[in-house]
């Protein structure tokens, strides 16, 4: 058993000061990579260890179901378990499915998976035309609202006075969100945030159950806490009542939820609520090489506000590494081209493709990439995407293999899955070099109850691939390598950002993604969106800022790092059809314009799909690293029988060239002479 002791000897002097600090309020101001999770989950298990602690009486509060899920893990690994780490909504959810047949009767009202449908219902009875887009920026208005606890009525003067940016007029949205209330009551429906407000509202009316929540749970941890709301800060007040036996951990110039509802005030004025508070301060950063920390560093030494006002200096405890990379390109195809590239010479050189990231600040950006990766065979994973265990076929698979299990199975876990999931055109081989197997000896009912502990948790399988991801939802994670890209005025900060605080919340955004790195970091913009567009855009201001002086900076982007505009045409490239120039991704990749008549050869699409599908399965690779649906209509549109027309389709670049031509100009030629 691991020993209270052990548990200290592990942390360097800062860490052991959180470890130790068991009684009392205590806030820890946490830098990025310094080891915060480290330090709060021993300070847990020295609590426990010690006896300071009953497991069963600690909640520990984080935000997000992965980060949860981690410390649980990290606890076990200590020795410690039983202690409930949750995110701020699950706490609150069992809860108040406990509370509710005692403090209001009968069963709790049914979750909306998705507010969506139910705010353009809303919107549509309050006679507004929506669009789908519209109806997603209505939605996140009602969030805020409700995590700050403001009601219909008060939404246009609250709004105006958080300088919000509404997609309709206040006075509409306020309509659309108090009808949105009422068409979910109808509906019996609660949505994420009533979680939380009716949570709250029984524990103010029913002292008895409030009584008995502070029983079950006497001492509090929270990570993350500069990005609490008012709504959940509230909801620990209610849980903790008069004691203050509460470690809070978090770093302001790591807010950048604030257009959400968060806010930093409560973790910058915690000494104001808890006078005896210990502020202890963690400023080692075992994350990131002294050339990043030094940049991450200098961004912030210019930030201004209550946040900057309490920004740690960074300490690198990692050896010396590159310096980062400052690259100036042409237009975004080249900026993605090189991107590409470069990353595929990591890969070759032995990093690991899931040690890589792309980080951009809109989601939108993200295609661009997709396509480039998938040119230069590289295989990526889009973070922030659909959840895994959401999928229609990932749910059906596991209705699948619960039914089996309850039905007793067959003799091995292996035939099992093999049997129930080639019923619904699983493939029987599994992708080489991701994922993990399981271990024999295990049953099919242990693999599920497994399976359903991870998707209660939203533990999806680790792909092996590039991390294309934004700058939220990169955070809490980090890579040996990182591509800050499409850096520019009006995307990073981003055009609506008009206040200073707005404005200090992009550099917050920007200093998460440099920390993200832990030895490599580039850092790239593009002065035009297509080829041949007028070079109209500016590099952002916080970039400006950091890079050095201008002197070859931008040649090199230029030329040195994309071969004089990445060795394609000077402009854009024209339509093969109509001959009109080329703008969008989708049209340069099938050389015409989307909407232009072309002659598709649909069985020579076909037998290429499945051409494609047989070369990833022998690679252990996504058929998309093969050849994208793009260029495999491209190649059925064109036939292509020398390796010169070939060579002339986007997407089909030297390697690929190398690799694959024979076999494709095979089928075409085959094709053709039937």
């Amino acid at each position: 058993m691991t020993s209270a002791d052990h548990v200290l000897g592990a942390l360097d002097p800062d860490q052991r000061a959180v470890a130790t600090a068991l009684d009392g309020p205590v806030c820890v101001l946490a830098g990025a990579g310094t080891g915060k999770t480290r330090a709060i989950t021993h300070r847990i298990a020295y609590g426990v260890l010690t006896g300071a602690f009953a497991p069963q009486h600690v909640l520990a509060v984080t935000f997000t179901t992965r980060a949860a899920g981690e410390m649980r893990v990290r606890l076990r690994e200590l020795g410690v378990a039983g202690v409930p780490a949750r995110t701020f909504h699950s706490a609150a959810l069992r809860q108040l499915q406990y509370f509710w047949p005692q403090a209001v009767g009968g069963e709790p009202p049914r979750i909306a998976e998705s507010k969506y449908g139910l705010v353009g219902e809303a919107a549509t009875r309050c006679r507004l035309v929506t669009e789908r887009t519209e109806v997603r920026d209505l939605a996140a208005e009602i969030e805020w609202a409700k995590v700050t606890q403001t009601a219909p009525d008060d939404y246009p003067a609250a709004a105006a006075r958080a300088g919000r940016r509404p997609p309709r007029d206040p006075v509409e949205v306020a309509r659309v969100y108090a009808t949105y209330e009422e068409v979910k009551r109808r509906r019996g429906y609660i949505d994420f945030e009533d979680v939380l407000l009716l949570t709250a509202g029984i524990l103010t009316d029913r002292p008895d159950i409030a009584e008995t929540v502070r029983r079950q749970y006497r001492h509090f941890v929270v990570d993350e806490y500069q990005d609490v709301s008012p709504l959940q800060q509230r909801l620990l007040d209610l849980w903790l009542g008069d004691r203050d036996s509460v470690c809070v951990v978090g770093d302001a110039s790591q807010t950048i939820y604030s257009f959400a509802g968060a806010s930093p005030r409560f973790l910058l004025d915690f000494r104001k609520r808890y006078a005896n508070a210990e502020v202890i301060r963690l400023v080692r950063d075992y994350r990131s090489t002294p050339q990043i920390t030094a940049l991450a560093n200098r961004l912030l030494e210019r930030a201004d506000g209550q946040a900057a006002r309490h920004r740690l200096e960074l300490v690198a405890q990692r050896p010396a590494g590159p310096e980062p990379v400052f690259a100036e390109y042409p237009d975004e195809p080249a900026e993605a081209e090189t991107v590409a590239r470069e990353i595929r010479q990591l890969l070759d050189e032995g990093v690991k493709a899931s040690e890589i990231a792309v980080l951009f600040r809109t989601n939108a950006q993200s295609e661009a990439y997709e396509q480039a990766l998938a040119e230069a065979g590289v295989p990526y994973v889009v973070r922030g995407a659909e959840r895994f265990f959401a999928r229609p076929e990932v749910r059906e698979a596991m209705f699948l293999l619960r039914g089996a299990a309850r039905g007793g199975g067959a003799d091995t876990l292996l035939g099992d899955v093999r049997g129930v999931l080639s019923s619904v055109g699983w493939s029987p081989e599994p992708p080489q070099g991701i994922g993990a197997t399981r271990g024999p000896g295990s049953t099919l009912a242990e693999f599920v109850a497994d399976l359903e502990e991870r998707a209660a948790v939203q533990h999806v399988p680790t792909l092996q691939g590039v991390t294309l991801a934004s700058l939220h939802a990169a955070k809490g994670l980090e890579w040996d390598a990182v591509f800050l890209v499409g850096l520019v005025e009006g995307m990073l900060p981003i055009a609506y950002a008009e206040t200073p605080e707005a404005l200090e919340e992009e550099r917050r955004l920007l200093y998460v993604g440099i920390t993200r790195a832990r030895e490599r970091l580039t850092l790239s913009w593009a002065l035009a969106r297509s080829p041949g567009s007028r070079p109209s855009r500016r590099v952002s201001r916080f970039v400006e800022e950091l890079r050095p002086a201008r002197r070859a900076a931008g040649a090199a982007g230029r030329s040195g790092r994309s071969g004089s505009n990445g060795g394609r045409r000077n402009g854009p490239a024209p339509c093969r059809v109509c001959g009109k120039a080329l703008v969008a991704a989708l049209d340069r990749k099938l050389g015409r314009c989307a909407d232009c008549p072309a002659d598709f050869d649909e069985e020579l699409y076909e037998r290429l799909r499945s051409w494609r599908l047989e070369r990833a399965q022998e690679q252990g690779l996504p058929a998309y690293c093969v050849f994208t649906d793009a260029t495999l209509t491209a190649i059925a549109e064109i036939r292509p029988i020398t390796t010169g027309e070939l060579a002339t389709i986007s997407g089909v670049g030297r390697a690929k060239l190398d690799r694959y031509g024979e076999d494709v100009l095979r089928l075409c030629r085959e094709r053709t002479d039937t």
